[in-house]
């Protein structure tokens, strides 16, 4: 017993394993050692970003940190802003959005919340507004009292809640105007109304923004004589 472990203790395990009693010649190379390369990544100034917001005489707006709210004739909103970026007021009123730091994601946030921003303070003061289209025999609209209810040819008619803010406005019955001051609001409610009937390519019946271009399709043609 004593010999046998003797003679495995002295055998050469790596002509076993790697085949050298087979006339197997393994070469070994030498590892190189692999360094890595640090580059800065400089991110280039978004072109909406950089530049400022006029602020209307009209508009009050209180900045405290990353809270920015403001208040105009037609209502208020507020933002709190990441902390990619940074807003300051300048002593022409106007408002500057800038980039706390040299990332992607600032940069990506940068003209996001620049635009943002500009949104509100026009929203406040001015306000915003979209139009859509109802297209069909049959299709109608109403407001009745703080709802638009739609006849879309269903069953039965639609009847959808106005959120507050905003003004609902209905003109020759197939021509709704959505406004208020909260364009992101806005753009909900429109998109919302639009969701229950979207415009099919074939007639173009449905709902439709009233710059919306619907692409149509030709249908089946008849059996050629």
């Amino acid at each position: 017993m004593a010999s046998s472990v003797t003679s495995f203790q002295s055998c050469n395990l790596r002509s076993v394993f790697l085949g050298d009693k087979n006339g197997i010649h393994v070469s070994s190379v030498p590892i190189a050692r692999v360094g890595f390369l640090t580059k800065t990544i400089q991110c280039k100034e978004s072109r909406i970003g950089k530049h400022p917001i006029p602020v209307p005489s009209n508009v009050t707006i209180m900045l405290e940190g990353q809270f920015l709210k403001a208040k105009g004739p037609l209502g208020e909103l507020s933002i709190t802003y990441p902390r990619e970026v940074k807003v300051e007021r300048w002593e022409s009123g106007e408002l500057k959005v800038s980039k706390a730091f040299e990332t992607r994601r600032a940069n990506q946030m940068h003209g996001l919340f620049r635009t943002l921003t500009d949104n509100m303070v026009v929203g406040v003061s001015k306000g915003f507004e979209k139009r859509l289209q109802m297209v069909g025999v049959g299709y109608r609209a109403v407001v009745e009292g703080k709802d638009l209810v739609l006849n879309l040819g269903f069953s039965h008619p639609v009847r959808m809640a106005i959120p507050e803010g905003l003004q609902v406005k209905v003109e020759e019955n197939t021509r709704i105007t959505v406004s208020g001051y909260d364009k992101c609001g806005i753009g909900e409610f429109a998109a919302s109304v639009r969701k229950w009937r979207p415009p099919e390519p074939y007639k173009g019946k449905g709902v439709k923004y009233a710059d919306e271009v619907v692409r149509r399709k030709e249908g089946k043609a008849g059996k050629k004589k």
